[in-house]
């Protein structure tokens, strides 16, 4: 039976893996393909590297295998004490390794180049990590917002809080707004940190970006247009005491039903479509930890790069 204290861990383990909704099987022990054509490119690759190590493995414990039941002292073999060697062996273990390393960085090469290729980007957002928590912001919209740990499950985690986190939907997975955005688009993220070094991380999407205060990394995925849903990951940096109750979640949605959600989250007044980064969310409680410490703590940082200044790079 899974304690509730065994719980976050088991989701974790079935998060990494893009299968969140299983938690036990073979599933559970290998990549998922994800739900963008990069993803699956990335899938490949760690299949192709998996089976020539495979191949490796079985060519070199078949030659230590064979070469322990031939040449064994019970089999009469006789013990070489002339240390001599073979020019040409010595030439095929050099050879050979090399062969492979390059047959397998060509594959490796051109997927690493297509995960940085930013041309054609239809959507850009820029995301600020916070202990612990983020900050979207749909650039040119008006259009941003915090997305911290659930109330559910920041009430339940608390020491004595008396709540089984089994009751609490997606425990320490969820969030209080999500990240939304459409399918059949190639969304380009613009990455930073208001404090201290976080990772932006969603294994169905194949993306994982260190937020580097004082630095703008990018990165960008195009879910299929076929796949609207929820898709979950999480910091994957080790950002400070409450790092594990840093979740993302990606609302996906057909490109019609993402402009309506944007179209009513824009500003009426044509200000700024959201809190101040650095603000605490009216609906924080007081106390709570992360979400009512986490904005609170973030303007002693250096403050963040500005949309203009994002937007000119």
């Amino acid at each position: 039976m899974r304690t509730p204290a065994s719980r976050p861990a088991s989701a974790l383990l079935a998060l990494a893996t893009g299968t969140a909704h299983a938690e036990s099987g073979w599933g559970l022990l290998n990549m998922t393909q994800g739900v963008t054509a990069m993803s699956r490119q990335i899938y490949g690759l760690h299949m192709l590297m998996l089976w020539v190590c495979v191949a490796i493995g079985v060519v070199v414990f078949g030659v230590m295998i064979y070469s322990i039941a031939t040449f064994r002292k019970s089999a009469g073999a006789v013990a070489d004490t002339s240390l001599t060697h073979s020019t040409t062996i010595e030439l095929i273990w050099t050879i050979v390794p090399v062969v492979i390393l390059v047959a397998c960085a060509v594959p490796a090469a051109k997927t690493l180049i297509k995960t940085e290729d930013l041309r054609n980007t239809q959507l850009t957002i820029r995301v600020t990590g916070y202990q612990w928590g983020w900050h979207y912001e749909y650039l040119n919209t008006g259009v941003n917002f915090f997305s911290r740990l659930d109330r559910e499950s920041d009430a339940a985690r608390q020491l004595d809080s008396g709540i089984d986190p089994n009751t609490v939907p997606h425990y320490l997975l969820n969030v209080d707004h999500p990240l939304v955005v459409p399918t059949g688009t190639k969304v380009r993220l613009l990455v930073t940190a208001n404090d201290v070094i976080h990772s932006w991380w969603v294994p169905a999407f194949g993306v994982k970006k260190d937020a580097i205060p004082g630095f703008i990394n990018e990165a960008w995925f195009d879910i299929d247009a076929d796949k609207p849903g929820v898709y979950r990951g999480q910091c994957a940096e080790l950002c400070g005491r409450d790092h594990g109750f840093m979740p993302i979640v990606v609302d996906a949605r057909l490109p019609a039903d993402f402009q309506s959600w944007l179209k009513a989250q824009a500003p009426k007044d044509g200000g700024n479509g959201g809190p101040a980064p650095g603000a605490v969310p009216s609906s924080a409680p007081a106390g709570s930890a992360p979400a009512a410490t986490a904005a609170a703590e973030a303007p002693a940082a250096a403050p963040a790069p500005t949309p203009a200044a994002i937007a000119s790079r």
